[in-house]
């Protein structure tokens, strides 16, 4: 946004450009899903209502995927009942629409309504050529809702209205677990214990409702679903951008060692403990909302790339602490498709590397996305601080006596008169003002200290300098294989 065309004429052409861009992209280079994820959602739902199947049954005709959340999720989904697949498919994309706008809203939206229409209409551009974004539509997932719902949270934080935080949260968890980690930076959180209450017990009582709903769903989902990640899908496959699937494409075909993953996992909540506490000390709730998201994609057993709209955050935060060039370099790796160019055979060096891009960049920015108030900042506001302190004020220079004054105690009567005067200016206006006024350049760029001197002796007319005066401070890629591969076996849930 720092160089935008001048003028709504330039502006409308480079928006209508991006959009011709964005239809070619999305028509050429990645494939689109078909709704298979939804497909999922409304063949488990229909299943269940309208045939007596059971939730954990329902197999998506010709593949082996079936409804992986738990029984709640499938309870907020049961209008998908009413309707048939066409109205489920216009309606979530009316959901992802609505969710993606108001993530938008509450991430950078004070910073795009300076732009007006132009500011937004280029933000959808961008976020349409985003794969994790295209892709949440292409499926029909259900990521950006959930993405919504737990940063509502951090805007009731954020803005003081905390009565209700942890309300979108813990719905968040309820219908799916990877959100429930933001309960824990809840807890972290300086007197935010009330919002991880709101956020649990909200959880607890959706979850209690779906056991009401479906018992036998239920306790087969938290007894052995739930612990079957064979049932997602496989996590060697190039789409899980988790540790797990690092792990798991370095060991295939054998399947991972347990204990190295939850090292791992380990290692990574701790550097995010650390890091998330700097930013709650500093009551930096995006960045603490960011680390988290980064943290969950993490260390889940399973992150398709669909589920790395929990990023978007960290780019909020790199344009709010203006690091536009790392945004730009790191939005082009995740709108590129390229760890699908390993999609076949992930193995040597540029396997390693390549097939897991996603991965290192989720792990460097938990490691290096700015959280908390900048070194910087805090060195500025502790010398404001201290310059609003009173500083010792200087007595005024001796007046050199007139020529016809040729008495000596007139002279130095006239000199103490003007020392007893000398304090009584500290309490003038004009000296008052003074340092206010200098306060902010120096705060920032000069000595703490050199604010008082240089306001004290400003009004002081004097030829003969004195100790105590001194100047004030300076101021493919879409391929023929990945096409056949997604018609005869399509892409987990």
């Amino acid at each position: 946004m720092a160089a935008v065309p001048s003028t709504d004429r330039r502006r409308l052409a480079l928006v209508l450009g991006l959009a011709v861009v964005v239809g070619v992209f999305t028509a050429t280079v990645p494939l689109l899903r078909d709704w298979f994820d939804l497909r999922v959602y409304y063949g488990t739902v229909d299943t269940w209502v309208h045939h007596g199947g059971r939730i954990y049954d329902y197999r998506v005709p010709g593949t082996t995927y079936g409804f992986t959340y738990p029984p709640f999720a499938a309870l907020g989904m049961l209008p998908m009942a009413l309707v048939g697949l066409p109205t489920a498919i216009a309606v979530a994309l009316l959901l992802n629409l609505a969710a993606l706008a108001s993530a938008v809203a509450i991430l950078v939206g004070p910073a795009l309504r300076r732009y007006g229409w132009f500011g937004f209409a280029l933000t959808a551009c961008l976020l349409a050529l985003f794969e994790p974004v295209r892709d949440t539509f292409s499926f029909g997932q259900v990521n950006l809702v959930l993405l919504a719902l737990v940063l509502s949270d951090a805007w009731l934080l954020s803005s003081g209205r905390g009565r209700w935080a942890g309300a979108g949260i813990g719905l968040a968890a309820a219908i799916k677990l990877t959100p429930a980690l933001f309960i824990v930076l809840l807890l972290l959180g300086r007197r935010r214990r009330r919002a991880a209450g709101v956020a649990t017990a909200v959880a607890t009582l959706a979850t209690a409702l779906a056991a009401w709903a479906a018992p036998g769903a239920s306790r087969f989902y938290w007894t052995d679903a739930l612990w079957d990640t064979a049932r997602v899908g496989r996590p060697a496959y190039v789409s899980n951008q988790s540790l797990q699937g690092v792990l798991a494409r370095l060991t295939a075909p054998e399947d991972p060692s347990r204990a190295l993953w939850a090292t791992a996992s380990l290692l990574v909540l701790c550097v995010w403990a650390r890091r998330v506490s700097r930013a709650l000390a500093d009551d930096d709730w995006t960045a603490a909302f960011a680390l988290t998201g980064l943290a969950a994609c993490l260390v889940s057993p399973i992150t398709w790339v669909h589920h790395l709209v929990w990023l978007l955050p960290s780019f909020a935060v790199l344009l709010h602490r203006r690091r536009l060039r790392v945004a730009a370099a790191l939005y082009a790796v995740l709108c590129s498709s390229v760890v699908w160019l390993w999609f076949d055979d992930a193995s040597g060096l540029d396997g390693f590397l390549g097939s897991n891009t996603y991965t290192w960049v989720t792990l460097g920015l938990l490691l290096w996305l700015p959280a908390g108030q900048p070194r910087g900042g805090r060195a500025a506001l502790i010398r404001r601080a201290r310059a609003t302190l009173a500083a010792p004020r200087p007595a005024a220079p001796a007046i050199p006596a007139a020529a016809d004054q040729s008495n000596p105690s007139s002279s130095g009567s006239a000199v103490a008169s003007r020392r007893a005067v000398a304090p009584g200016r500290a309490a003038e206006p004009a000296d008052v003002d003074g340092p206010a006024e200098v306060d902010g350049p120096a705060g920032v760029d000069g000595p703490a200290g050199a604010a008082g001197p240089a306001a004290g002796t400003a009004r002081v007319s004097s030829s003969v300098p004195t100790g105590s005066t001194r100047p004030a401070a300076s101021k493919p890629q879409s391929s023929s294989e990945r096409a056949s591969s997604y018609t005869v076996n399509p892409p987990p849930a």
